[in-house]
């Protein structure tokens, strides 16, 4: 089997993964879509060559002691890949993620223009969350090249594995990948605070240890950023306190409150051939509202309303909003909108006109402005 063609036709077709096993055509996620390869599929032989092509001797011995592994790879001439290798059934299988070498920006990927103001905060913590493949590393990767080009700071990244690569140019960019350059998350965190930090992004937040010390890392003047694997704002507030046991719940929320900047949550929605996916967006930032809602148990579930009433003030927006605003503008469809949308029962009533005489909070996602309707480039 040849993978290098195979991995150029992954591109060549802008998918986003390809998938690879015993005894099936190689299959390849086309803007979210499945879709079978023509090529005959792969032996058991052919799959143990692959890796045996394509990892080091120590990511193989590695594979060979637990069966799974994550790293990064570029085929020169073709692009640059995440991948992950496991074993089903007792034999290998593979997916690999494309990695853009040039990192979008803000615009081309979509998102609201607050986010780029996020890149140049000071301090705080702001999370990127969504489910997997709804484009948290893109975002990340487009908000530390804000960064990189519109300042001078000491950014140290810890990812598992690099994906996106960076070159230094106002800033100093320091990439740590886990098992290459250091043991762990927590090892790495441990000592980050010595580094003479500015920015600190965690590829994923997984555990307490982690939070903590991101908390504790905000909290003491830096900004770092991060994901983690929630579908809205509210859940990712929710999905914080419960990493602790109760007895620290409230210092958690207080720690919390005075650290946390915004909370960005994404969801790509296709158009209705197919052909492009468009980033939906809920964007939480911290107001004061928030942080008092944050802080007090009973308050927290009123968060949803606070980021429907908070855009013009603040330019914060629901999934549902920004799902409006996608639909009005013609960019995807009223199935493709409702199915993505967090209360189907009330996006669809929405449409259709009927809501509250006195609720104002969708006027700005119902009728786009002329700025709203200028074009938003797909993923």
């Amino acid at each position: 089997m040849d993978i290098k063609k195979i991995l150029k036709e992954m591109i060549s077709r802008g998918a986003s993964d390809l998938h690879l096993k015993v005894a099936t055509p190689p299959v390849m996620r086309i803007n979210g879509t499945l879709i079978h390869a023509q090529y005959g599929p792969p032996s058991v032989q052919d799959m143990v060559a692959v890796a045996q092509q394509i990892l080091t001797p120590a990511q193989r011995e590695v594979f060979e002691n637990t069966r799974e592994i994550d790293f990064a790879f570029g085929v020169p001439g073709v692009a640059r890949f995440r991948a992950n290798f496991y074993v089903q059934r007792g034999s290998v299988a593979m997916v690999f993620r494309h990695v853009p070498v040039e990192i979008k920006t803000t615009e081309e990927l979509g998102l609201p223009s607050v986010v780029k103001t996020l890149a140049m905060k000071p301090r705080g913590m702001v999370l990127v969350t969504g489910t997997v493949g709804s484009g948290k590393s893109t975002t990340l990767a487009s908000i530390v090249d804000i960064i990189n080009r519109e300042s001078a700071r000491h950014v140290i990244t810890i990812e598992d594995p690099i994906e996106f690569l960076h070159r230094d140019r106002k800033s100093i960019i320091s990439q740590r990948e886990i098992g290459c350059d250091t043991g762990s998350y927590a090892d790495a965190l441990k000592h980050v605070l010595r580094q003479d930090p500015d920015v600190i992004l965690i590829g994923e937040i997984r555990d307490a240890e982690s939070m903590k010390i991101a908390l504790t890392a905000a909290d003491t003047g830096h900004l770092v950023l991060s994901t983690m694997h929630t579908i809205d704002a509210t859940q990712t507030i929710s999905r914080i306190i419960s990493f602790f046991p109760p007895h620290q719940h409230q210092e958690i929320r207080f720690l919390l409150a005075s650290t946390l900047q915004a909370v960005v949550s994404q969801r790509l929605v296709a158009d209705a051939d197919g052909l492009n996916r468009f980033v939906a967006a809920e964007i939480l930032i911290a107001t004061g509202t928030i942080r008092e809602y944050i802080r007090e148990p009973e308050k927290t579930v009123m968060i949803r309303q606070a980021i429907q009433e908070g855009f013009v003030q603040y330019q914060m927006q629901t999934f549902d909003q920004s799902l409006m605003q996608l639909y009005k503008e013609g960019k995807i469809n009223l199935d493709g909108a409702t199915h993505a949308s967090s209360n189907p029962h009330e996006f669809a009533l929405r449409v259709k006109g009927i809501q509250a005489s006195s609720d104002t909070t969708w006027e700005r996602f119902e009728k786009p402005t002329s700025d709203s309707n200028q074009e938003i480039s797909s993923i």
